[in-house]
């Protein structure tokens, strides 16, 4: 038997293992449960360097005030990033606002259907053009991502993946074998099937080779190189809280300042945050609350202090646009993740699936 023989033996074998597991093992996520372009593009951006714990929850807040491309075009931008709120990276919110925007008026409010077309389109590159096209209408194109790399680099025990010095030889590689790996009757399966595996059990670190469907067919069975992490960069900043009483349409309520993001920044703009404090060495005895936040890659020390609306001026940053909001409105609006947060956990907004985040260890109420 030749080569070229055995090869193709392992790729049909490799498919039918991967397909029967992913049968048995996928997890039950809610993008998975029907064919919807529109709903499977909206996942696959929320996915992008965000964990699927922390999308489910958004997607499905998002896709019941958006179910549709037409109504997430028609809709104004400062709503979209109000329900986009705490998944971060807000220029993926804009673009699909854009992008909805686009095919609304030139597509008949439909998304074109080839992966070739699809990225042709705002802020939808190679990766969700191709999930798109393959899940949706079962195009034979393949899916290559981050997990996907990592799986095949294992599989042939090539030592880096492209990412992590490699370079475009491998890349090649990869996406030459991740094309072969596409079942013609089930592309949009077979993709998912490789994503999952590398989500799930081809994991970076520690990997459950002792469960993969497809291990006698891999080379390095989990002992394989990999980019080391970047460091974390640790940076203390603070906030204040200022609440006040208000009334509206003669009812009493609670107030709280907000300040919006200029549109001339790069992060955020024109997102609603609480006013930045001066000084970061906030004194023990001042403090509301302390938080750990993330962000790429960077570890934000958040101090909390409550501020009184005649020490606003005297103690924050002249940032933005500032304004008192109903504590009762605040929550629809486009808050920064952090911000979000903050008054969530000081129970200041109501706590609804797309507001709640769990207190993490190391966070502090005080």
């Amino acid at each position: 038997m030749g080569k070229q023989e055995r090869d193709a033996e392992k790729i049909v074998r490799v498919r039918r293992r991967l397909l029967e597991w992913y049968e048995r093992s996928r997890r039950d996520l809610p993008w998975r449960r029907n064919r919807d372009p529109y709903a499977i593009w909206v996942a696959e951006i929320m996915l992008q360097q965000t964990r699927v714990a922390v999308v489910v929850e958004r997607y499905r807040a998002f896709m019941a005030r958006f179910p549709t491309l037409v109504s997430l075009a028609l809709a104004p931008e400062q709503e979209v990033l109000a329900a986009w709120s705490g998944l971060g990276y807000y220029r993926r919110a804009r673009m699909l606002h854009k992008t909805a925007r686009l095919v609304a008026d030139h597509c008949q409010g439909n998304l074109p259907q080839t992966a070739a077309e699809l990225r042709l389109l705002p802020g939808i590159g190679a990766y969700t053009a191709a999930a798109v096209a393959s899940i949706a209408h079962g195009e034979r194109v393949a899916v290559v991502d981050g997990n996907v790399e990592r799986v095949l680099c294992r599989m042939e025990g090539w030592k880096a993946g492209s990412r992590a010095g490699g370079g475009a030889q491998v890349r090649r590689k990869i996406e030459e074998l991740a094309a072969e790996l596409v079942c013609p009757e089930r592309p949009g399966d077979s993709n998912q099937a490789l994503m999952e595996l590398g989500a799930t059990l081809c994991s970076p670190r520690n990997p459950q080779c002792e469960k993969c469907p497809v291990a006698e067919d891999c080379k390095t069975q989990g002992e394989h190189q990999t980019a080391p992490q970047p460091k974390m960069v640790c940076r203390e900043v603070a906030y204040a809280l200022s609440v006040r009483s208000g009334r509206k349409a003669g009812q009493a309520h609670r107030e709280v300042l907000l300040e919006q993001r200029p549109a001339e920044q790069t992060v955020m703009p024109g997102l609603w945050e609480l006013p930045a404090l001066i000084d970061a060495k906030v004194p023990e005895k001042e403090l509301c609350l302390t938080v750990r936040h993330a962000i790429i890659q960077v570890n934000y020390y958040v101090r909390i202090r409550t501020v009184f609306e005649d020490d606003i001026d005297a103690l924050t940053v002249t940032g933005g646009e500032r304004r008192w909001v109903p504590l009762g409105e605040a929550g629809g609006m486009a808050l920064t993740g952090l911000t979000r947060k903050v008054l969530t956990r000081l129970h200041l907004l109501a706590a609804s699936p797309l507001d709640a985040i769990a207190v993490q260890e190391g966070d502090d109420v005080l």
